[in-house]
């Protein structure tokens, strides 16, 4: 079967934090994306070989303090995560790999023979208070989606696991959170509702006219950690026309960890039979902590497509959670765009 898949959370290596607990944004050399053998779990010669046909790769930020210091390290930390992507690919797999912006440039890498690549952005810290930072991400880096939060709460919004400080701190979105959505929306930026509370979540999708998404989470009722979507709210991503896309996160499979293949399948079945087959997707979290039995890195990509025709889907089914799917909202981004700018 011919199905064009779409891992829509990968991290690239990166050093998470200086010596004084600023987010690092020294740039970390990513040769090693051209390697067959290597460290990190996702390259372009692994996906090759597991039949990843695409890849959504997150300029990600680790939460840290609301000032001026921790907004302006990430900042900086987002662009040269950002800038890195762009000199990965031509430094390094310029043949192999594209870098893409649209869903029409996914398609077309795909048909070239080369693996996609679409920056994201994990987690809306480093837009401190200023909405504008949305569009030059849009424009500058062809930027597709961002979390509103990661482990902590923001300026923006709520986030479903609070390290440290009170356990809400706006009550869901912040008034700020509502003109970023707004922003994102206009750029053909998703709106990510991995990492944010559950009253984050909902309220994103109340707020958002574009369809939410979450790029990496799993379902509560088969596993209950705060990370993963209940039952109302994937009622709510269907109401919204949106996504949840399972994530190979062993702690969110099975509580304790410990989670597989087997288990990963299960999460995606309970999505379709609940909510609908176009409302699931697929994503590993690979370099971010992602892997399970079954699917440890890119290269086994095609143990998931196996494992997947094994379950009675048919092949137009297959096909629209490995990625048709992602594609569709990615469109759905674009239409909105094009009406913000008539």
């Amino acid at each position: 079967m011919s199905v064009l898949m779409i891992d829509s959370h990968i991290d690239i290596p990166w050093e998470e934090k200086t010596e004084e607990g600023l987010p690092c944004w020294q740039k970390r050399d990513q040769a090693d994306i051209a390697l067959r053998e290597a460290e990190r779990r996702f390259t372009i010669p692994k996906a090759e070989a597991g039949g990843l046909g695409a890849a959504c790769l997150a300029a990600y930020t680790p939460q840290a303090a609301l000032d001026d210091a921790g907004h302006e390290a990430a900042w900086r930390r987002a662009g040269a995560m950002l800038e890195a992507m762009e000199e990965m690919v031509a430094l390094h797999v310029s043949g192999r790999a594209a870098l893409c912006r649209t869903a029409r440039d996914v398609r077309q890498a795909a048909e070239a023979g080369k693996v996609a690549l679409v920056p994201v952005m994990e987690n809306g810290y480093p837009l401190a208070d200023d909405p504008a930072r949305i569009g030059h991400l849009a424009r500058r880096y062809g930027v597709r989606y961002m979390t509103l939060t990661h482990n902590g709460h923001n300026l923006l919004a709520d986030s479903a696991v609070v390290r440290q400080g009170p356990e809400e701190a706006h009550g869901g979105l912040s008034a700020l959170g509502r003109e970023v959505i707004g922003e994102m929306n206009r750029h053909g930026v998703l709106v990510d509702v991995s990492h944010a509370s559950r009253k984050t979540m909902m309220q994103a999708v109340e707020t958002s006219t574009v369809p939410v998404f979450a790029s990496h989470s799993c379902v509560r009722a088969l596993c209950d950690h705060p990370r993963n979507l209940d039952d109302g709210q994937l009622d709510a991503l269907k109401v919204s026309g949106g996504l949840i896309q399972i994530t190979a996160m062993g702690p969110f499979l099975r509580r304790g960890g410990g989670g597989t293949l087997k288990d990963f399948v299960g999460h995606v079945l309970y999505v379709a039979r609940r909510i609908g087959i176009e409302h699931v997707g697929i994503s590993s979290d690979f370099d971010g902590g992602g892997g399970i039995e079954g699917w440890q890195d890119a290269s086994e990509t095609h143990h998931l497509l196996k494992a997947l025709e094994q379950t009675g889907l048919d092949a137009s089914e297959i096909r629209a959670l490995c990625g048709g799917n992602m594609l569709r909202l990615l469109e759905k981004a674009e239409e909105k765009t094009l009406e913000c700018q008539t």
